[in-house]
């Protein structure tokens, strides 16, 4: 057995993971690089090498969450090849104007098709709500109808939602509680087929960066585009949502977080799924905030991500037969390593997912929390 083994064999061995074992979690190793690829590249050589084939694993989650409850994820990352990578991304500004677009055009335009197949049927590309819901439709629904409930929302009032995505949120929000919404996004394809989904309702969806943003409205929303900003321009987005929100209305931030704070994202992740992107921490959400607003309330139901994540991948996975002949199979490996490592993150904690309510100057009598 060749040394770089009997590393990558000692570590998963920490996780409760065997190699070529018999459980449903232990990765079937077909190249012998492998380990060697894995030991020097770390997350990225172990995504890579999975996409190319080289190994395979019957509950890919599972081998996640294993591996992740005991950090091996910082041990393995641990070499300088790596390191120089974020330190790159450290210097440079990965969420300037200049890239503001990159994410719409490398992720969100990859096909409506594919979405159309992953998600529920309003397009909704955030974590679904689940205490009460039996599937999918139904967690997404309780999810938005949660975002309404949270701000107040009434009939009349003006809502923007910055990163609007296919305007599921507006939509719903325009349908159920009779609002006028204004939205954002960077992804051609997204307006397109959000203008075409709500013609008739009072929803309007806007190709363009966040800093672009004027006028004024009742209450604000940002679901799950907050994770693209980059921690350099987190106080630019607070700025931008405190000039648009009105006196007396609420901001609703939807984001993915994570548990320490970072300046770049996993490798892997970072060049295959969401480019420029980064997850922010409590800490840093909370300078962002700071002098302009008030924190009212901090849910955090990450959790709920986990089944989000595997319901998204039995659609993509029922749905591969059609859409295989648009896509290739390494996209299809890609795209299960994708869905299946971040269940298998949320499911160790290691991820979360936190709705955080905002005002300008305090709600008057308190803020009563709404779940």
């Amino acid at each position: 057995m060749s040394t770089d083994k009997k590393i990558v064999e000692a570590l998963l061995a920490n996780a409760g993971v065997t190699l070529n074992g018999s459980q449903p979690w232990d990765p079937q190793v077909h190249n012998d690089q492998f380990y060697r690829r894995v030991l020097a590249q770390g997350s990225l050589g172990l995504g890579e090498s999975y996409m190319d084939g080289w190994w395979d694993c019957a509950q890919l989650d599972e081998f996640f969450h294993k591996i992740l409850l005991i950090d091996i994820d910082r041990t393995v990352r641990g070499n300088w090849w790596l390191g120089a990578r974020l330190a790159m991304q450290y210097l440079g500004n990965m969420g300037r104007r200049t890239k503001a677009f990159v994410i719409g055009q490398r992720h969100y335009d990859k096909g409506n098709d594919l979405y159309a197949a992953m998600l529920d049927q309003r397009l909704t590309y955030t974590c679904g709500y689940w205490p009460k819901a039996q599937d999918l439709d139904s967690a997404q629904e309780a999810k938005l109808d949660l975002v309404c409930r949270k701000i107040g929302l009434r009939a009349k009032q003006t809502v923007l939602d910055i990163g609007s995505g296919w305007a599921s949120f507006m939509g719903y929000a325009a349908e159920k509680y009779d609002a006028i919404c204004t939205g954002v996004t960077v992804s051609k394809e997204q307006k397109v087929l959000a203008d075409e989904r709500y013609s008739r309702l009072s929803v309007k969806t806007l190709l363009q960066d966040y800093r672009d943003i004027a006028g004024q409205f009742d209450q604000v929303v940002s679901l799950g585009m907050f994770e693209h900003v980059g921690y350099k321009n987190y106080r630019t987005f607070m700025e931008v949502a405190h000039r648009a929100l009105k006196d007396g209305g609420l901001f609703l931030l939807h984001t993915i977080g994570g548990n320490r704070s970072v300046k770049g994202f996993d490798p892997w992740i970072g060049k295959y799924i969401f480019p420029n992107s980064m997850l922010p921490s409590i800490q840093e959400i909370s300078r962002a905030v700071e002098g302009l607003f008030v924190v009212e309330d901090w849910h955090n139901f990450g959790a709920d991500y986990d089944t989000t994540l595997m319901a998204w991948f039995k659609n993509f996975d029922a749905a591969w037969s059609h859409l295989k002949g648009k896509y290739s199979q390494r996209f299809y490996r890609m795209w299960s390593y994708y869905l299946l490592s971040c269940a298998g993150s949320f499911r160790a904690r290691k991820n979360q997912l936190w709705q955080v309510v905002l005002s300008k100057r305090g709600v008057a009598g308190g803020y009563k929390s709404v779940r």
